[in-house]
């Protein structure tokens, strides 16, 4: 495409949507679109005075028109890696015969077992000559900082919305760093075949969604594609749909710009992720902006205002279908993994001599944090590999190689660490990731990362959006206000569900899902987004009932048990092994009552020690998050390979409102 031909593109496209107000009918600004689509694509035909030559030359200059790069945003379950299984299967990657599971991207344990993507993934496919580099992101808010960096390696995203719930909260939040970086915003309407689908809403929604973000008139007349992912079929209109997805793949060359490319300029390249390998080392991923980089290649490492190091490239890989393909040299605008590197960090720029490192990448700051410390427990060291405080900073300083989202700083002892991340659920995954690779470690309850703003103590407010049956609307209002929550919006459709947005103290949502969800019966459903720092709400209750705490150590009893369980809620099963401090369950009013729980039943003359046949209450079983979201100040969760339990803090001494035993 000529200079001149561009140029005129940009000028349509300025005019026609400096013209169209934010108010038009999305349906409208589809249809215009589509027409400036038709006028471009007439304008950028080379004219027959333009030699072959000329052209390629001139391609090669300013963009790679046979490579694009686009990363996959949305709010979380909102089908972003169904996606891009179905694009892989369509591209022919996997062999007719192959057996191929669902949730290809989502090959973390951990990720399948949630159903959510904690790590941003990479791939390609070709269509008709062109490489898709795909990245695959997050949708959970508490690992935005995926998102953000890598969206640093593409020039263009699909923006999926679900056709039936429209944009939500992490919608926003992705959104908003797309446009941020300018980069260009392709919406895909997905599950259109999903029943209560309402695309047109959708559509509308997502244009007022823009227009909030501040979003220019050229980005509000953004490209619509329909589509379902499950089914692995896509359409311009979705009453019109074809039976592939042909129609996305089109839309995104038409769409989606080629990476500008300035191949004659010295190598950079950023480093925005880490992989690792058992035989290679460590692996740096990233996209040359500038220049070429070849295997066996000397380079620089470093960032801005600091000393650079020499590297050596031992082995040089692109992403082909679903796997590393090894190669010999990397232009610009392409994505790659570079091996033999065993030092370089995330933010770190690859560079020659004739150039400079590249910027830094920054994320937002981290509003929860934790503390991790060597388990205090009378059953320490029993059941984990790694237990030392040595053993838990040597992994916590892997971890903060590549998840720039989370920061550790010191306790206030040499055994105790500080996580500070995005979430809860953030610094939890770590946690499950640590328990299962064998570590052994307690942690505290999450607290809230406060600031001083203007001479004013200032806390992180979060977006709640809660979709909740209309008969539970009341019980969720009530939860929230007790929190200090502030409405901002009520909407009731007519099939019965609310829909309510609150602006509420982070503080406030820590305990609020367990909360929701037992006052809902489970109907609930709750997605929050960071949306600021504001000044302190106040004092928040987040607890009721006290804890039920083991009096001595030994297995439990259902002789025990049955007389503990008119206290309160059982979190442990007979012959569940307990300890002195081990909270055991939920006392049914204020303040901690100690219960004997390992009492056996005593032995006469005339009857065994056996127990008698009692009748119990299923026990309440806690996952990690649950145990997360109960402890109190003066709480700890044990956590080992193999059990997680809840246990008073040892340091703390005793605070317990009532001493005798049941």
């Amino acid at each position: 495409m000529s200079l001149g031909a561009k140029q005129t593109i940009s000028h349509i496209r300025s005019v026609s949507a400096a013209s169209v107000s934010k108010n038009t009918n999305r349906r409208a600004l589809t249809n215009r679109q589509q027409t400036l689509t038709t006028k471009a694509r007439a304008i950028a035909e080379p004219s027959e005075q333009l030699t072959a030559e000329q052209l390629d030359a001139s391609i090669k200059r300013v963009f790679r028109d046979d490579l694009r790069n686009v990363a996959i945003i949305a709010h979380v379950d909102h089908g972003k890696t169904t996606l891009v299984d179905s694009m892989l299967k369509q591209s022919s990657v996997f062999r007719e015969n192959e057996k191929v599971e669902e949730r290809i991207m989502d090959s973390n344990d951990l990720e399948r077992e949630r159903g959510i993507t904690i790590l941003s993934k990479n791939t390609s496919v070709d269509y008709k000559g062109t490489k898709l580099n795909i990245v695959d992101t997050p949708g959970h808010a508490d690992f935005g900082g995926e998102v953000e960096r890598v969206l640093n390696m593409v020039d263009g995203v699909l923006l999926l919305v679900d056709a039936q719930e429209g944009p939500m909260p992490q919608t926003r939040f992705v959104l908003k760093k797309a446009l941020a970086l300018g980069l260009k915003v392709l919406v895909v309407v997905n599950k259109v075949d999903r029943e209560g689908a309402r695309p047109d809403w959708v559509v509308d929604t997502t244009f007022d969604l823009f227009c909030s973000l501040g979003a220019d008139d050229e980005c509000c007349d953004f490209p619509v594609v329909f589509c379902s992912g499950f089914k692995g079929i896509a359409g311009d209109d979705y009453k019109d749909m074809s039976t592939t997805l042909e129609p996305l793949f089109e839309a995104i060359l038409r769409e989606v710009p080629p990476p500008k490319v300035d191949v004659k300029a010295p190598l950079q390249m950023l480093v925005t992720n880490l992989d690792y390998d058992d035989f290679k080392g460590r692996i740096a991923l990233g996209r040359v902006n500038t220049g070429t980089i070849s295997k066996n290649q000397q380079i620089k490492i470093g960032v801005p205002g600091s000393a650079t190091r020499s590297g050596k490239v031992n082995e040089l890989f692109v992403y082909r279908n679903f796997a590393k393909s090894s190669i010999e040299e990397v232009g610009a605008g392409d994505i790659c993994a570079i091996a033999g590197l065993p030092d370089v960090m995330i933010g770190e720029t690859i560079f020659v001599e004739g150039s400079n490192p590249l910027p830094r990448i920054t994320v937002e700051k981290p509003t929860v944090r934790m503390s991790m410390m060597v388990n205090l427990s009378p059953f320490a060291g029993q059941e984990g590999k790694y237990v030392t405080s040595r053993n838990i900073r040597e992994r916590l300083d892997r971890e903060l190689e590549r998840n720039l989202a989370l920061k550790v700083e010191a306790g206030d002892t040499a055994d105790t660490f500080v996580l500070c991340g995005r979430g809860a659920l953030h610094i939890t995954i770590l946690i499950e990731t640590m328990r299962r690779e064998g570590f052994e470690f307690c942690i505290g309850p999450p607290e809230v990362i406060m600031q001083e703003i203007d001479g004013r103590k200032c806390e992180p407010f979060e977006e709640a959006q809660i979709e909740v049956p209309e008969d539970y609307t009341g019980a969720c209002v009530d939860l929230l206000s007790q929190r200090k929550g502030q409405m901002l919006d009520l909407v009731t459709n007519d099939k019965g569900q609310t829909t309510l947005k609150y602006s509420i103290p982070t503080r406030g949502l820590l305990g609020l899902r367990n909360a929701i969800l037992t006052a809902t019966r489970g109907t609930a459903v709750l997605n929050t987004n960071f949306e600021a720092y504001k000044p302190f709400a106040g004092e928040i209750t987040q607890r009721d009932n006290g804890s039920l705490i083991a009096f001595e150590t030994g297995p439990a009893t259902s002789y025990a048990m049955f007389s503990a369980q008119e206290r309160g809620i059982l979190f442990v099963k007979p012959q569940t092994m307990v300890y002195e401090g081990m909270v055991v369950g939920i006392h049914q009013r204020s303040g901690d009552l100690k219960v004997n729980i390992a009492k056996r039943k005593a032995a006469t003359n005339v009857r065994s020690n056996k127990d008698a046949t009692v009748v119990l209450n299923e026990p309440k079983n806690l996952s990690l998050d649950d145990c997360v979201e109960y402890i109190g100040p003066d709480e700890l969760v044990e956590i080992t390979p193999l059990n997680i339990r809840i246990l008073k803090n040892p340091k703390m001494g005793k605070r317990t409102d009532r001493s005798k035993s049941a």
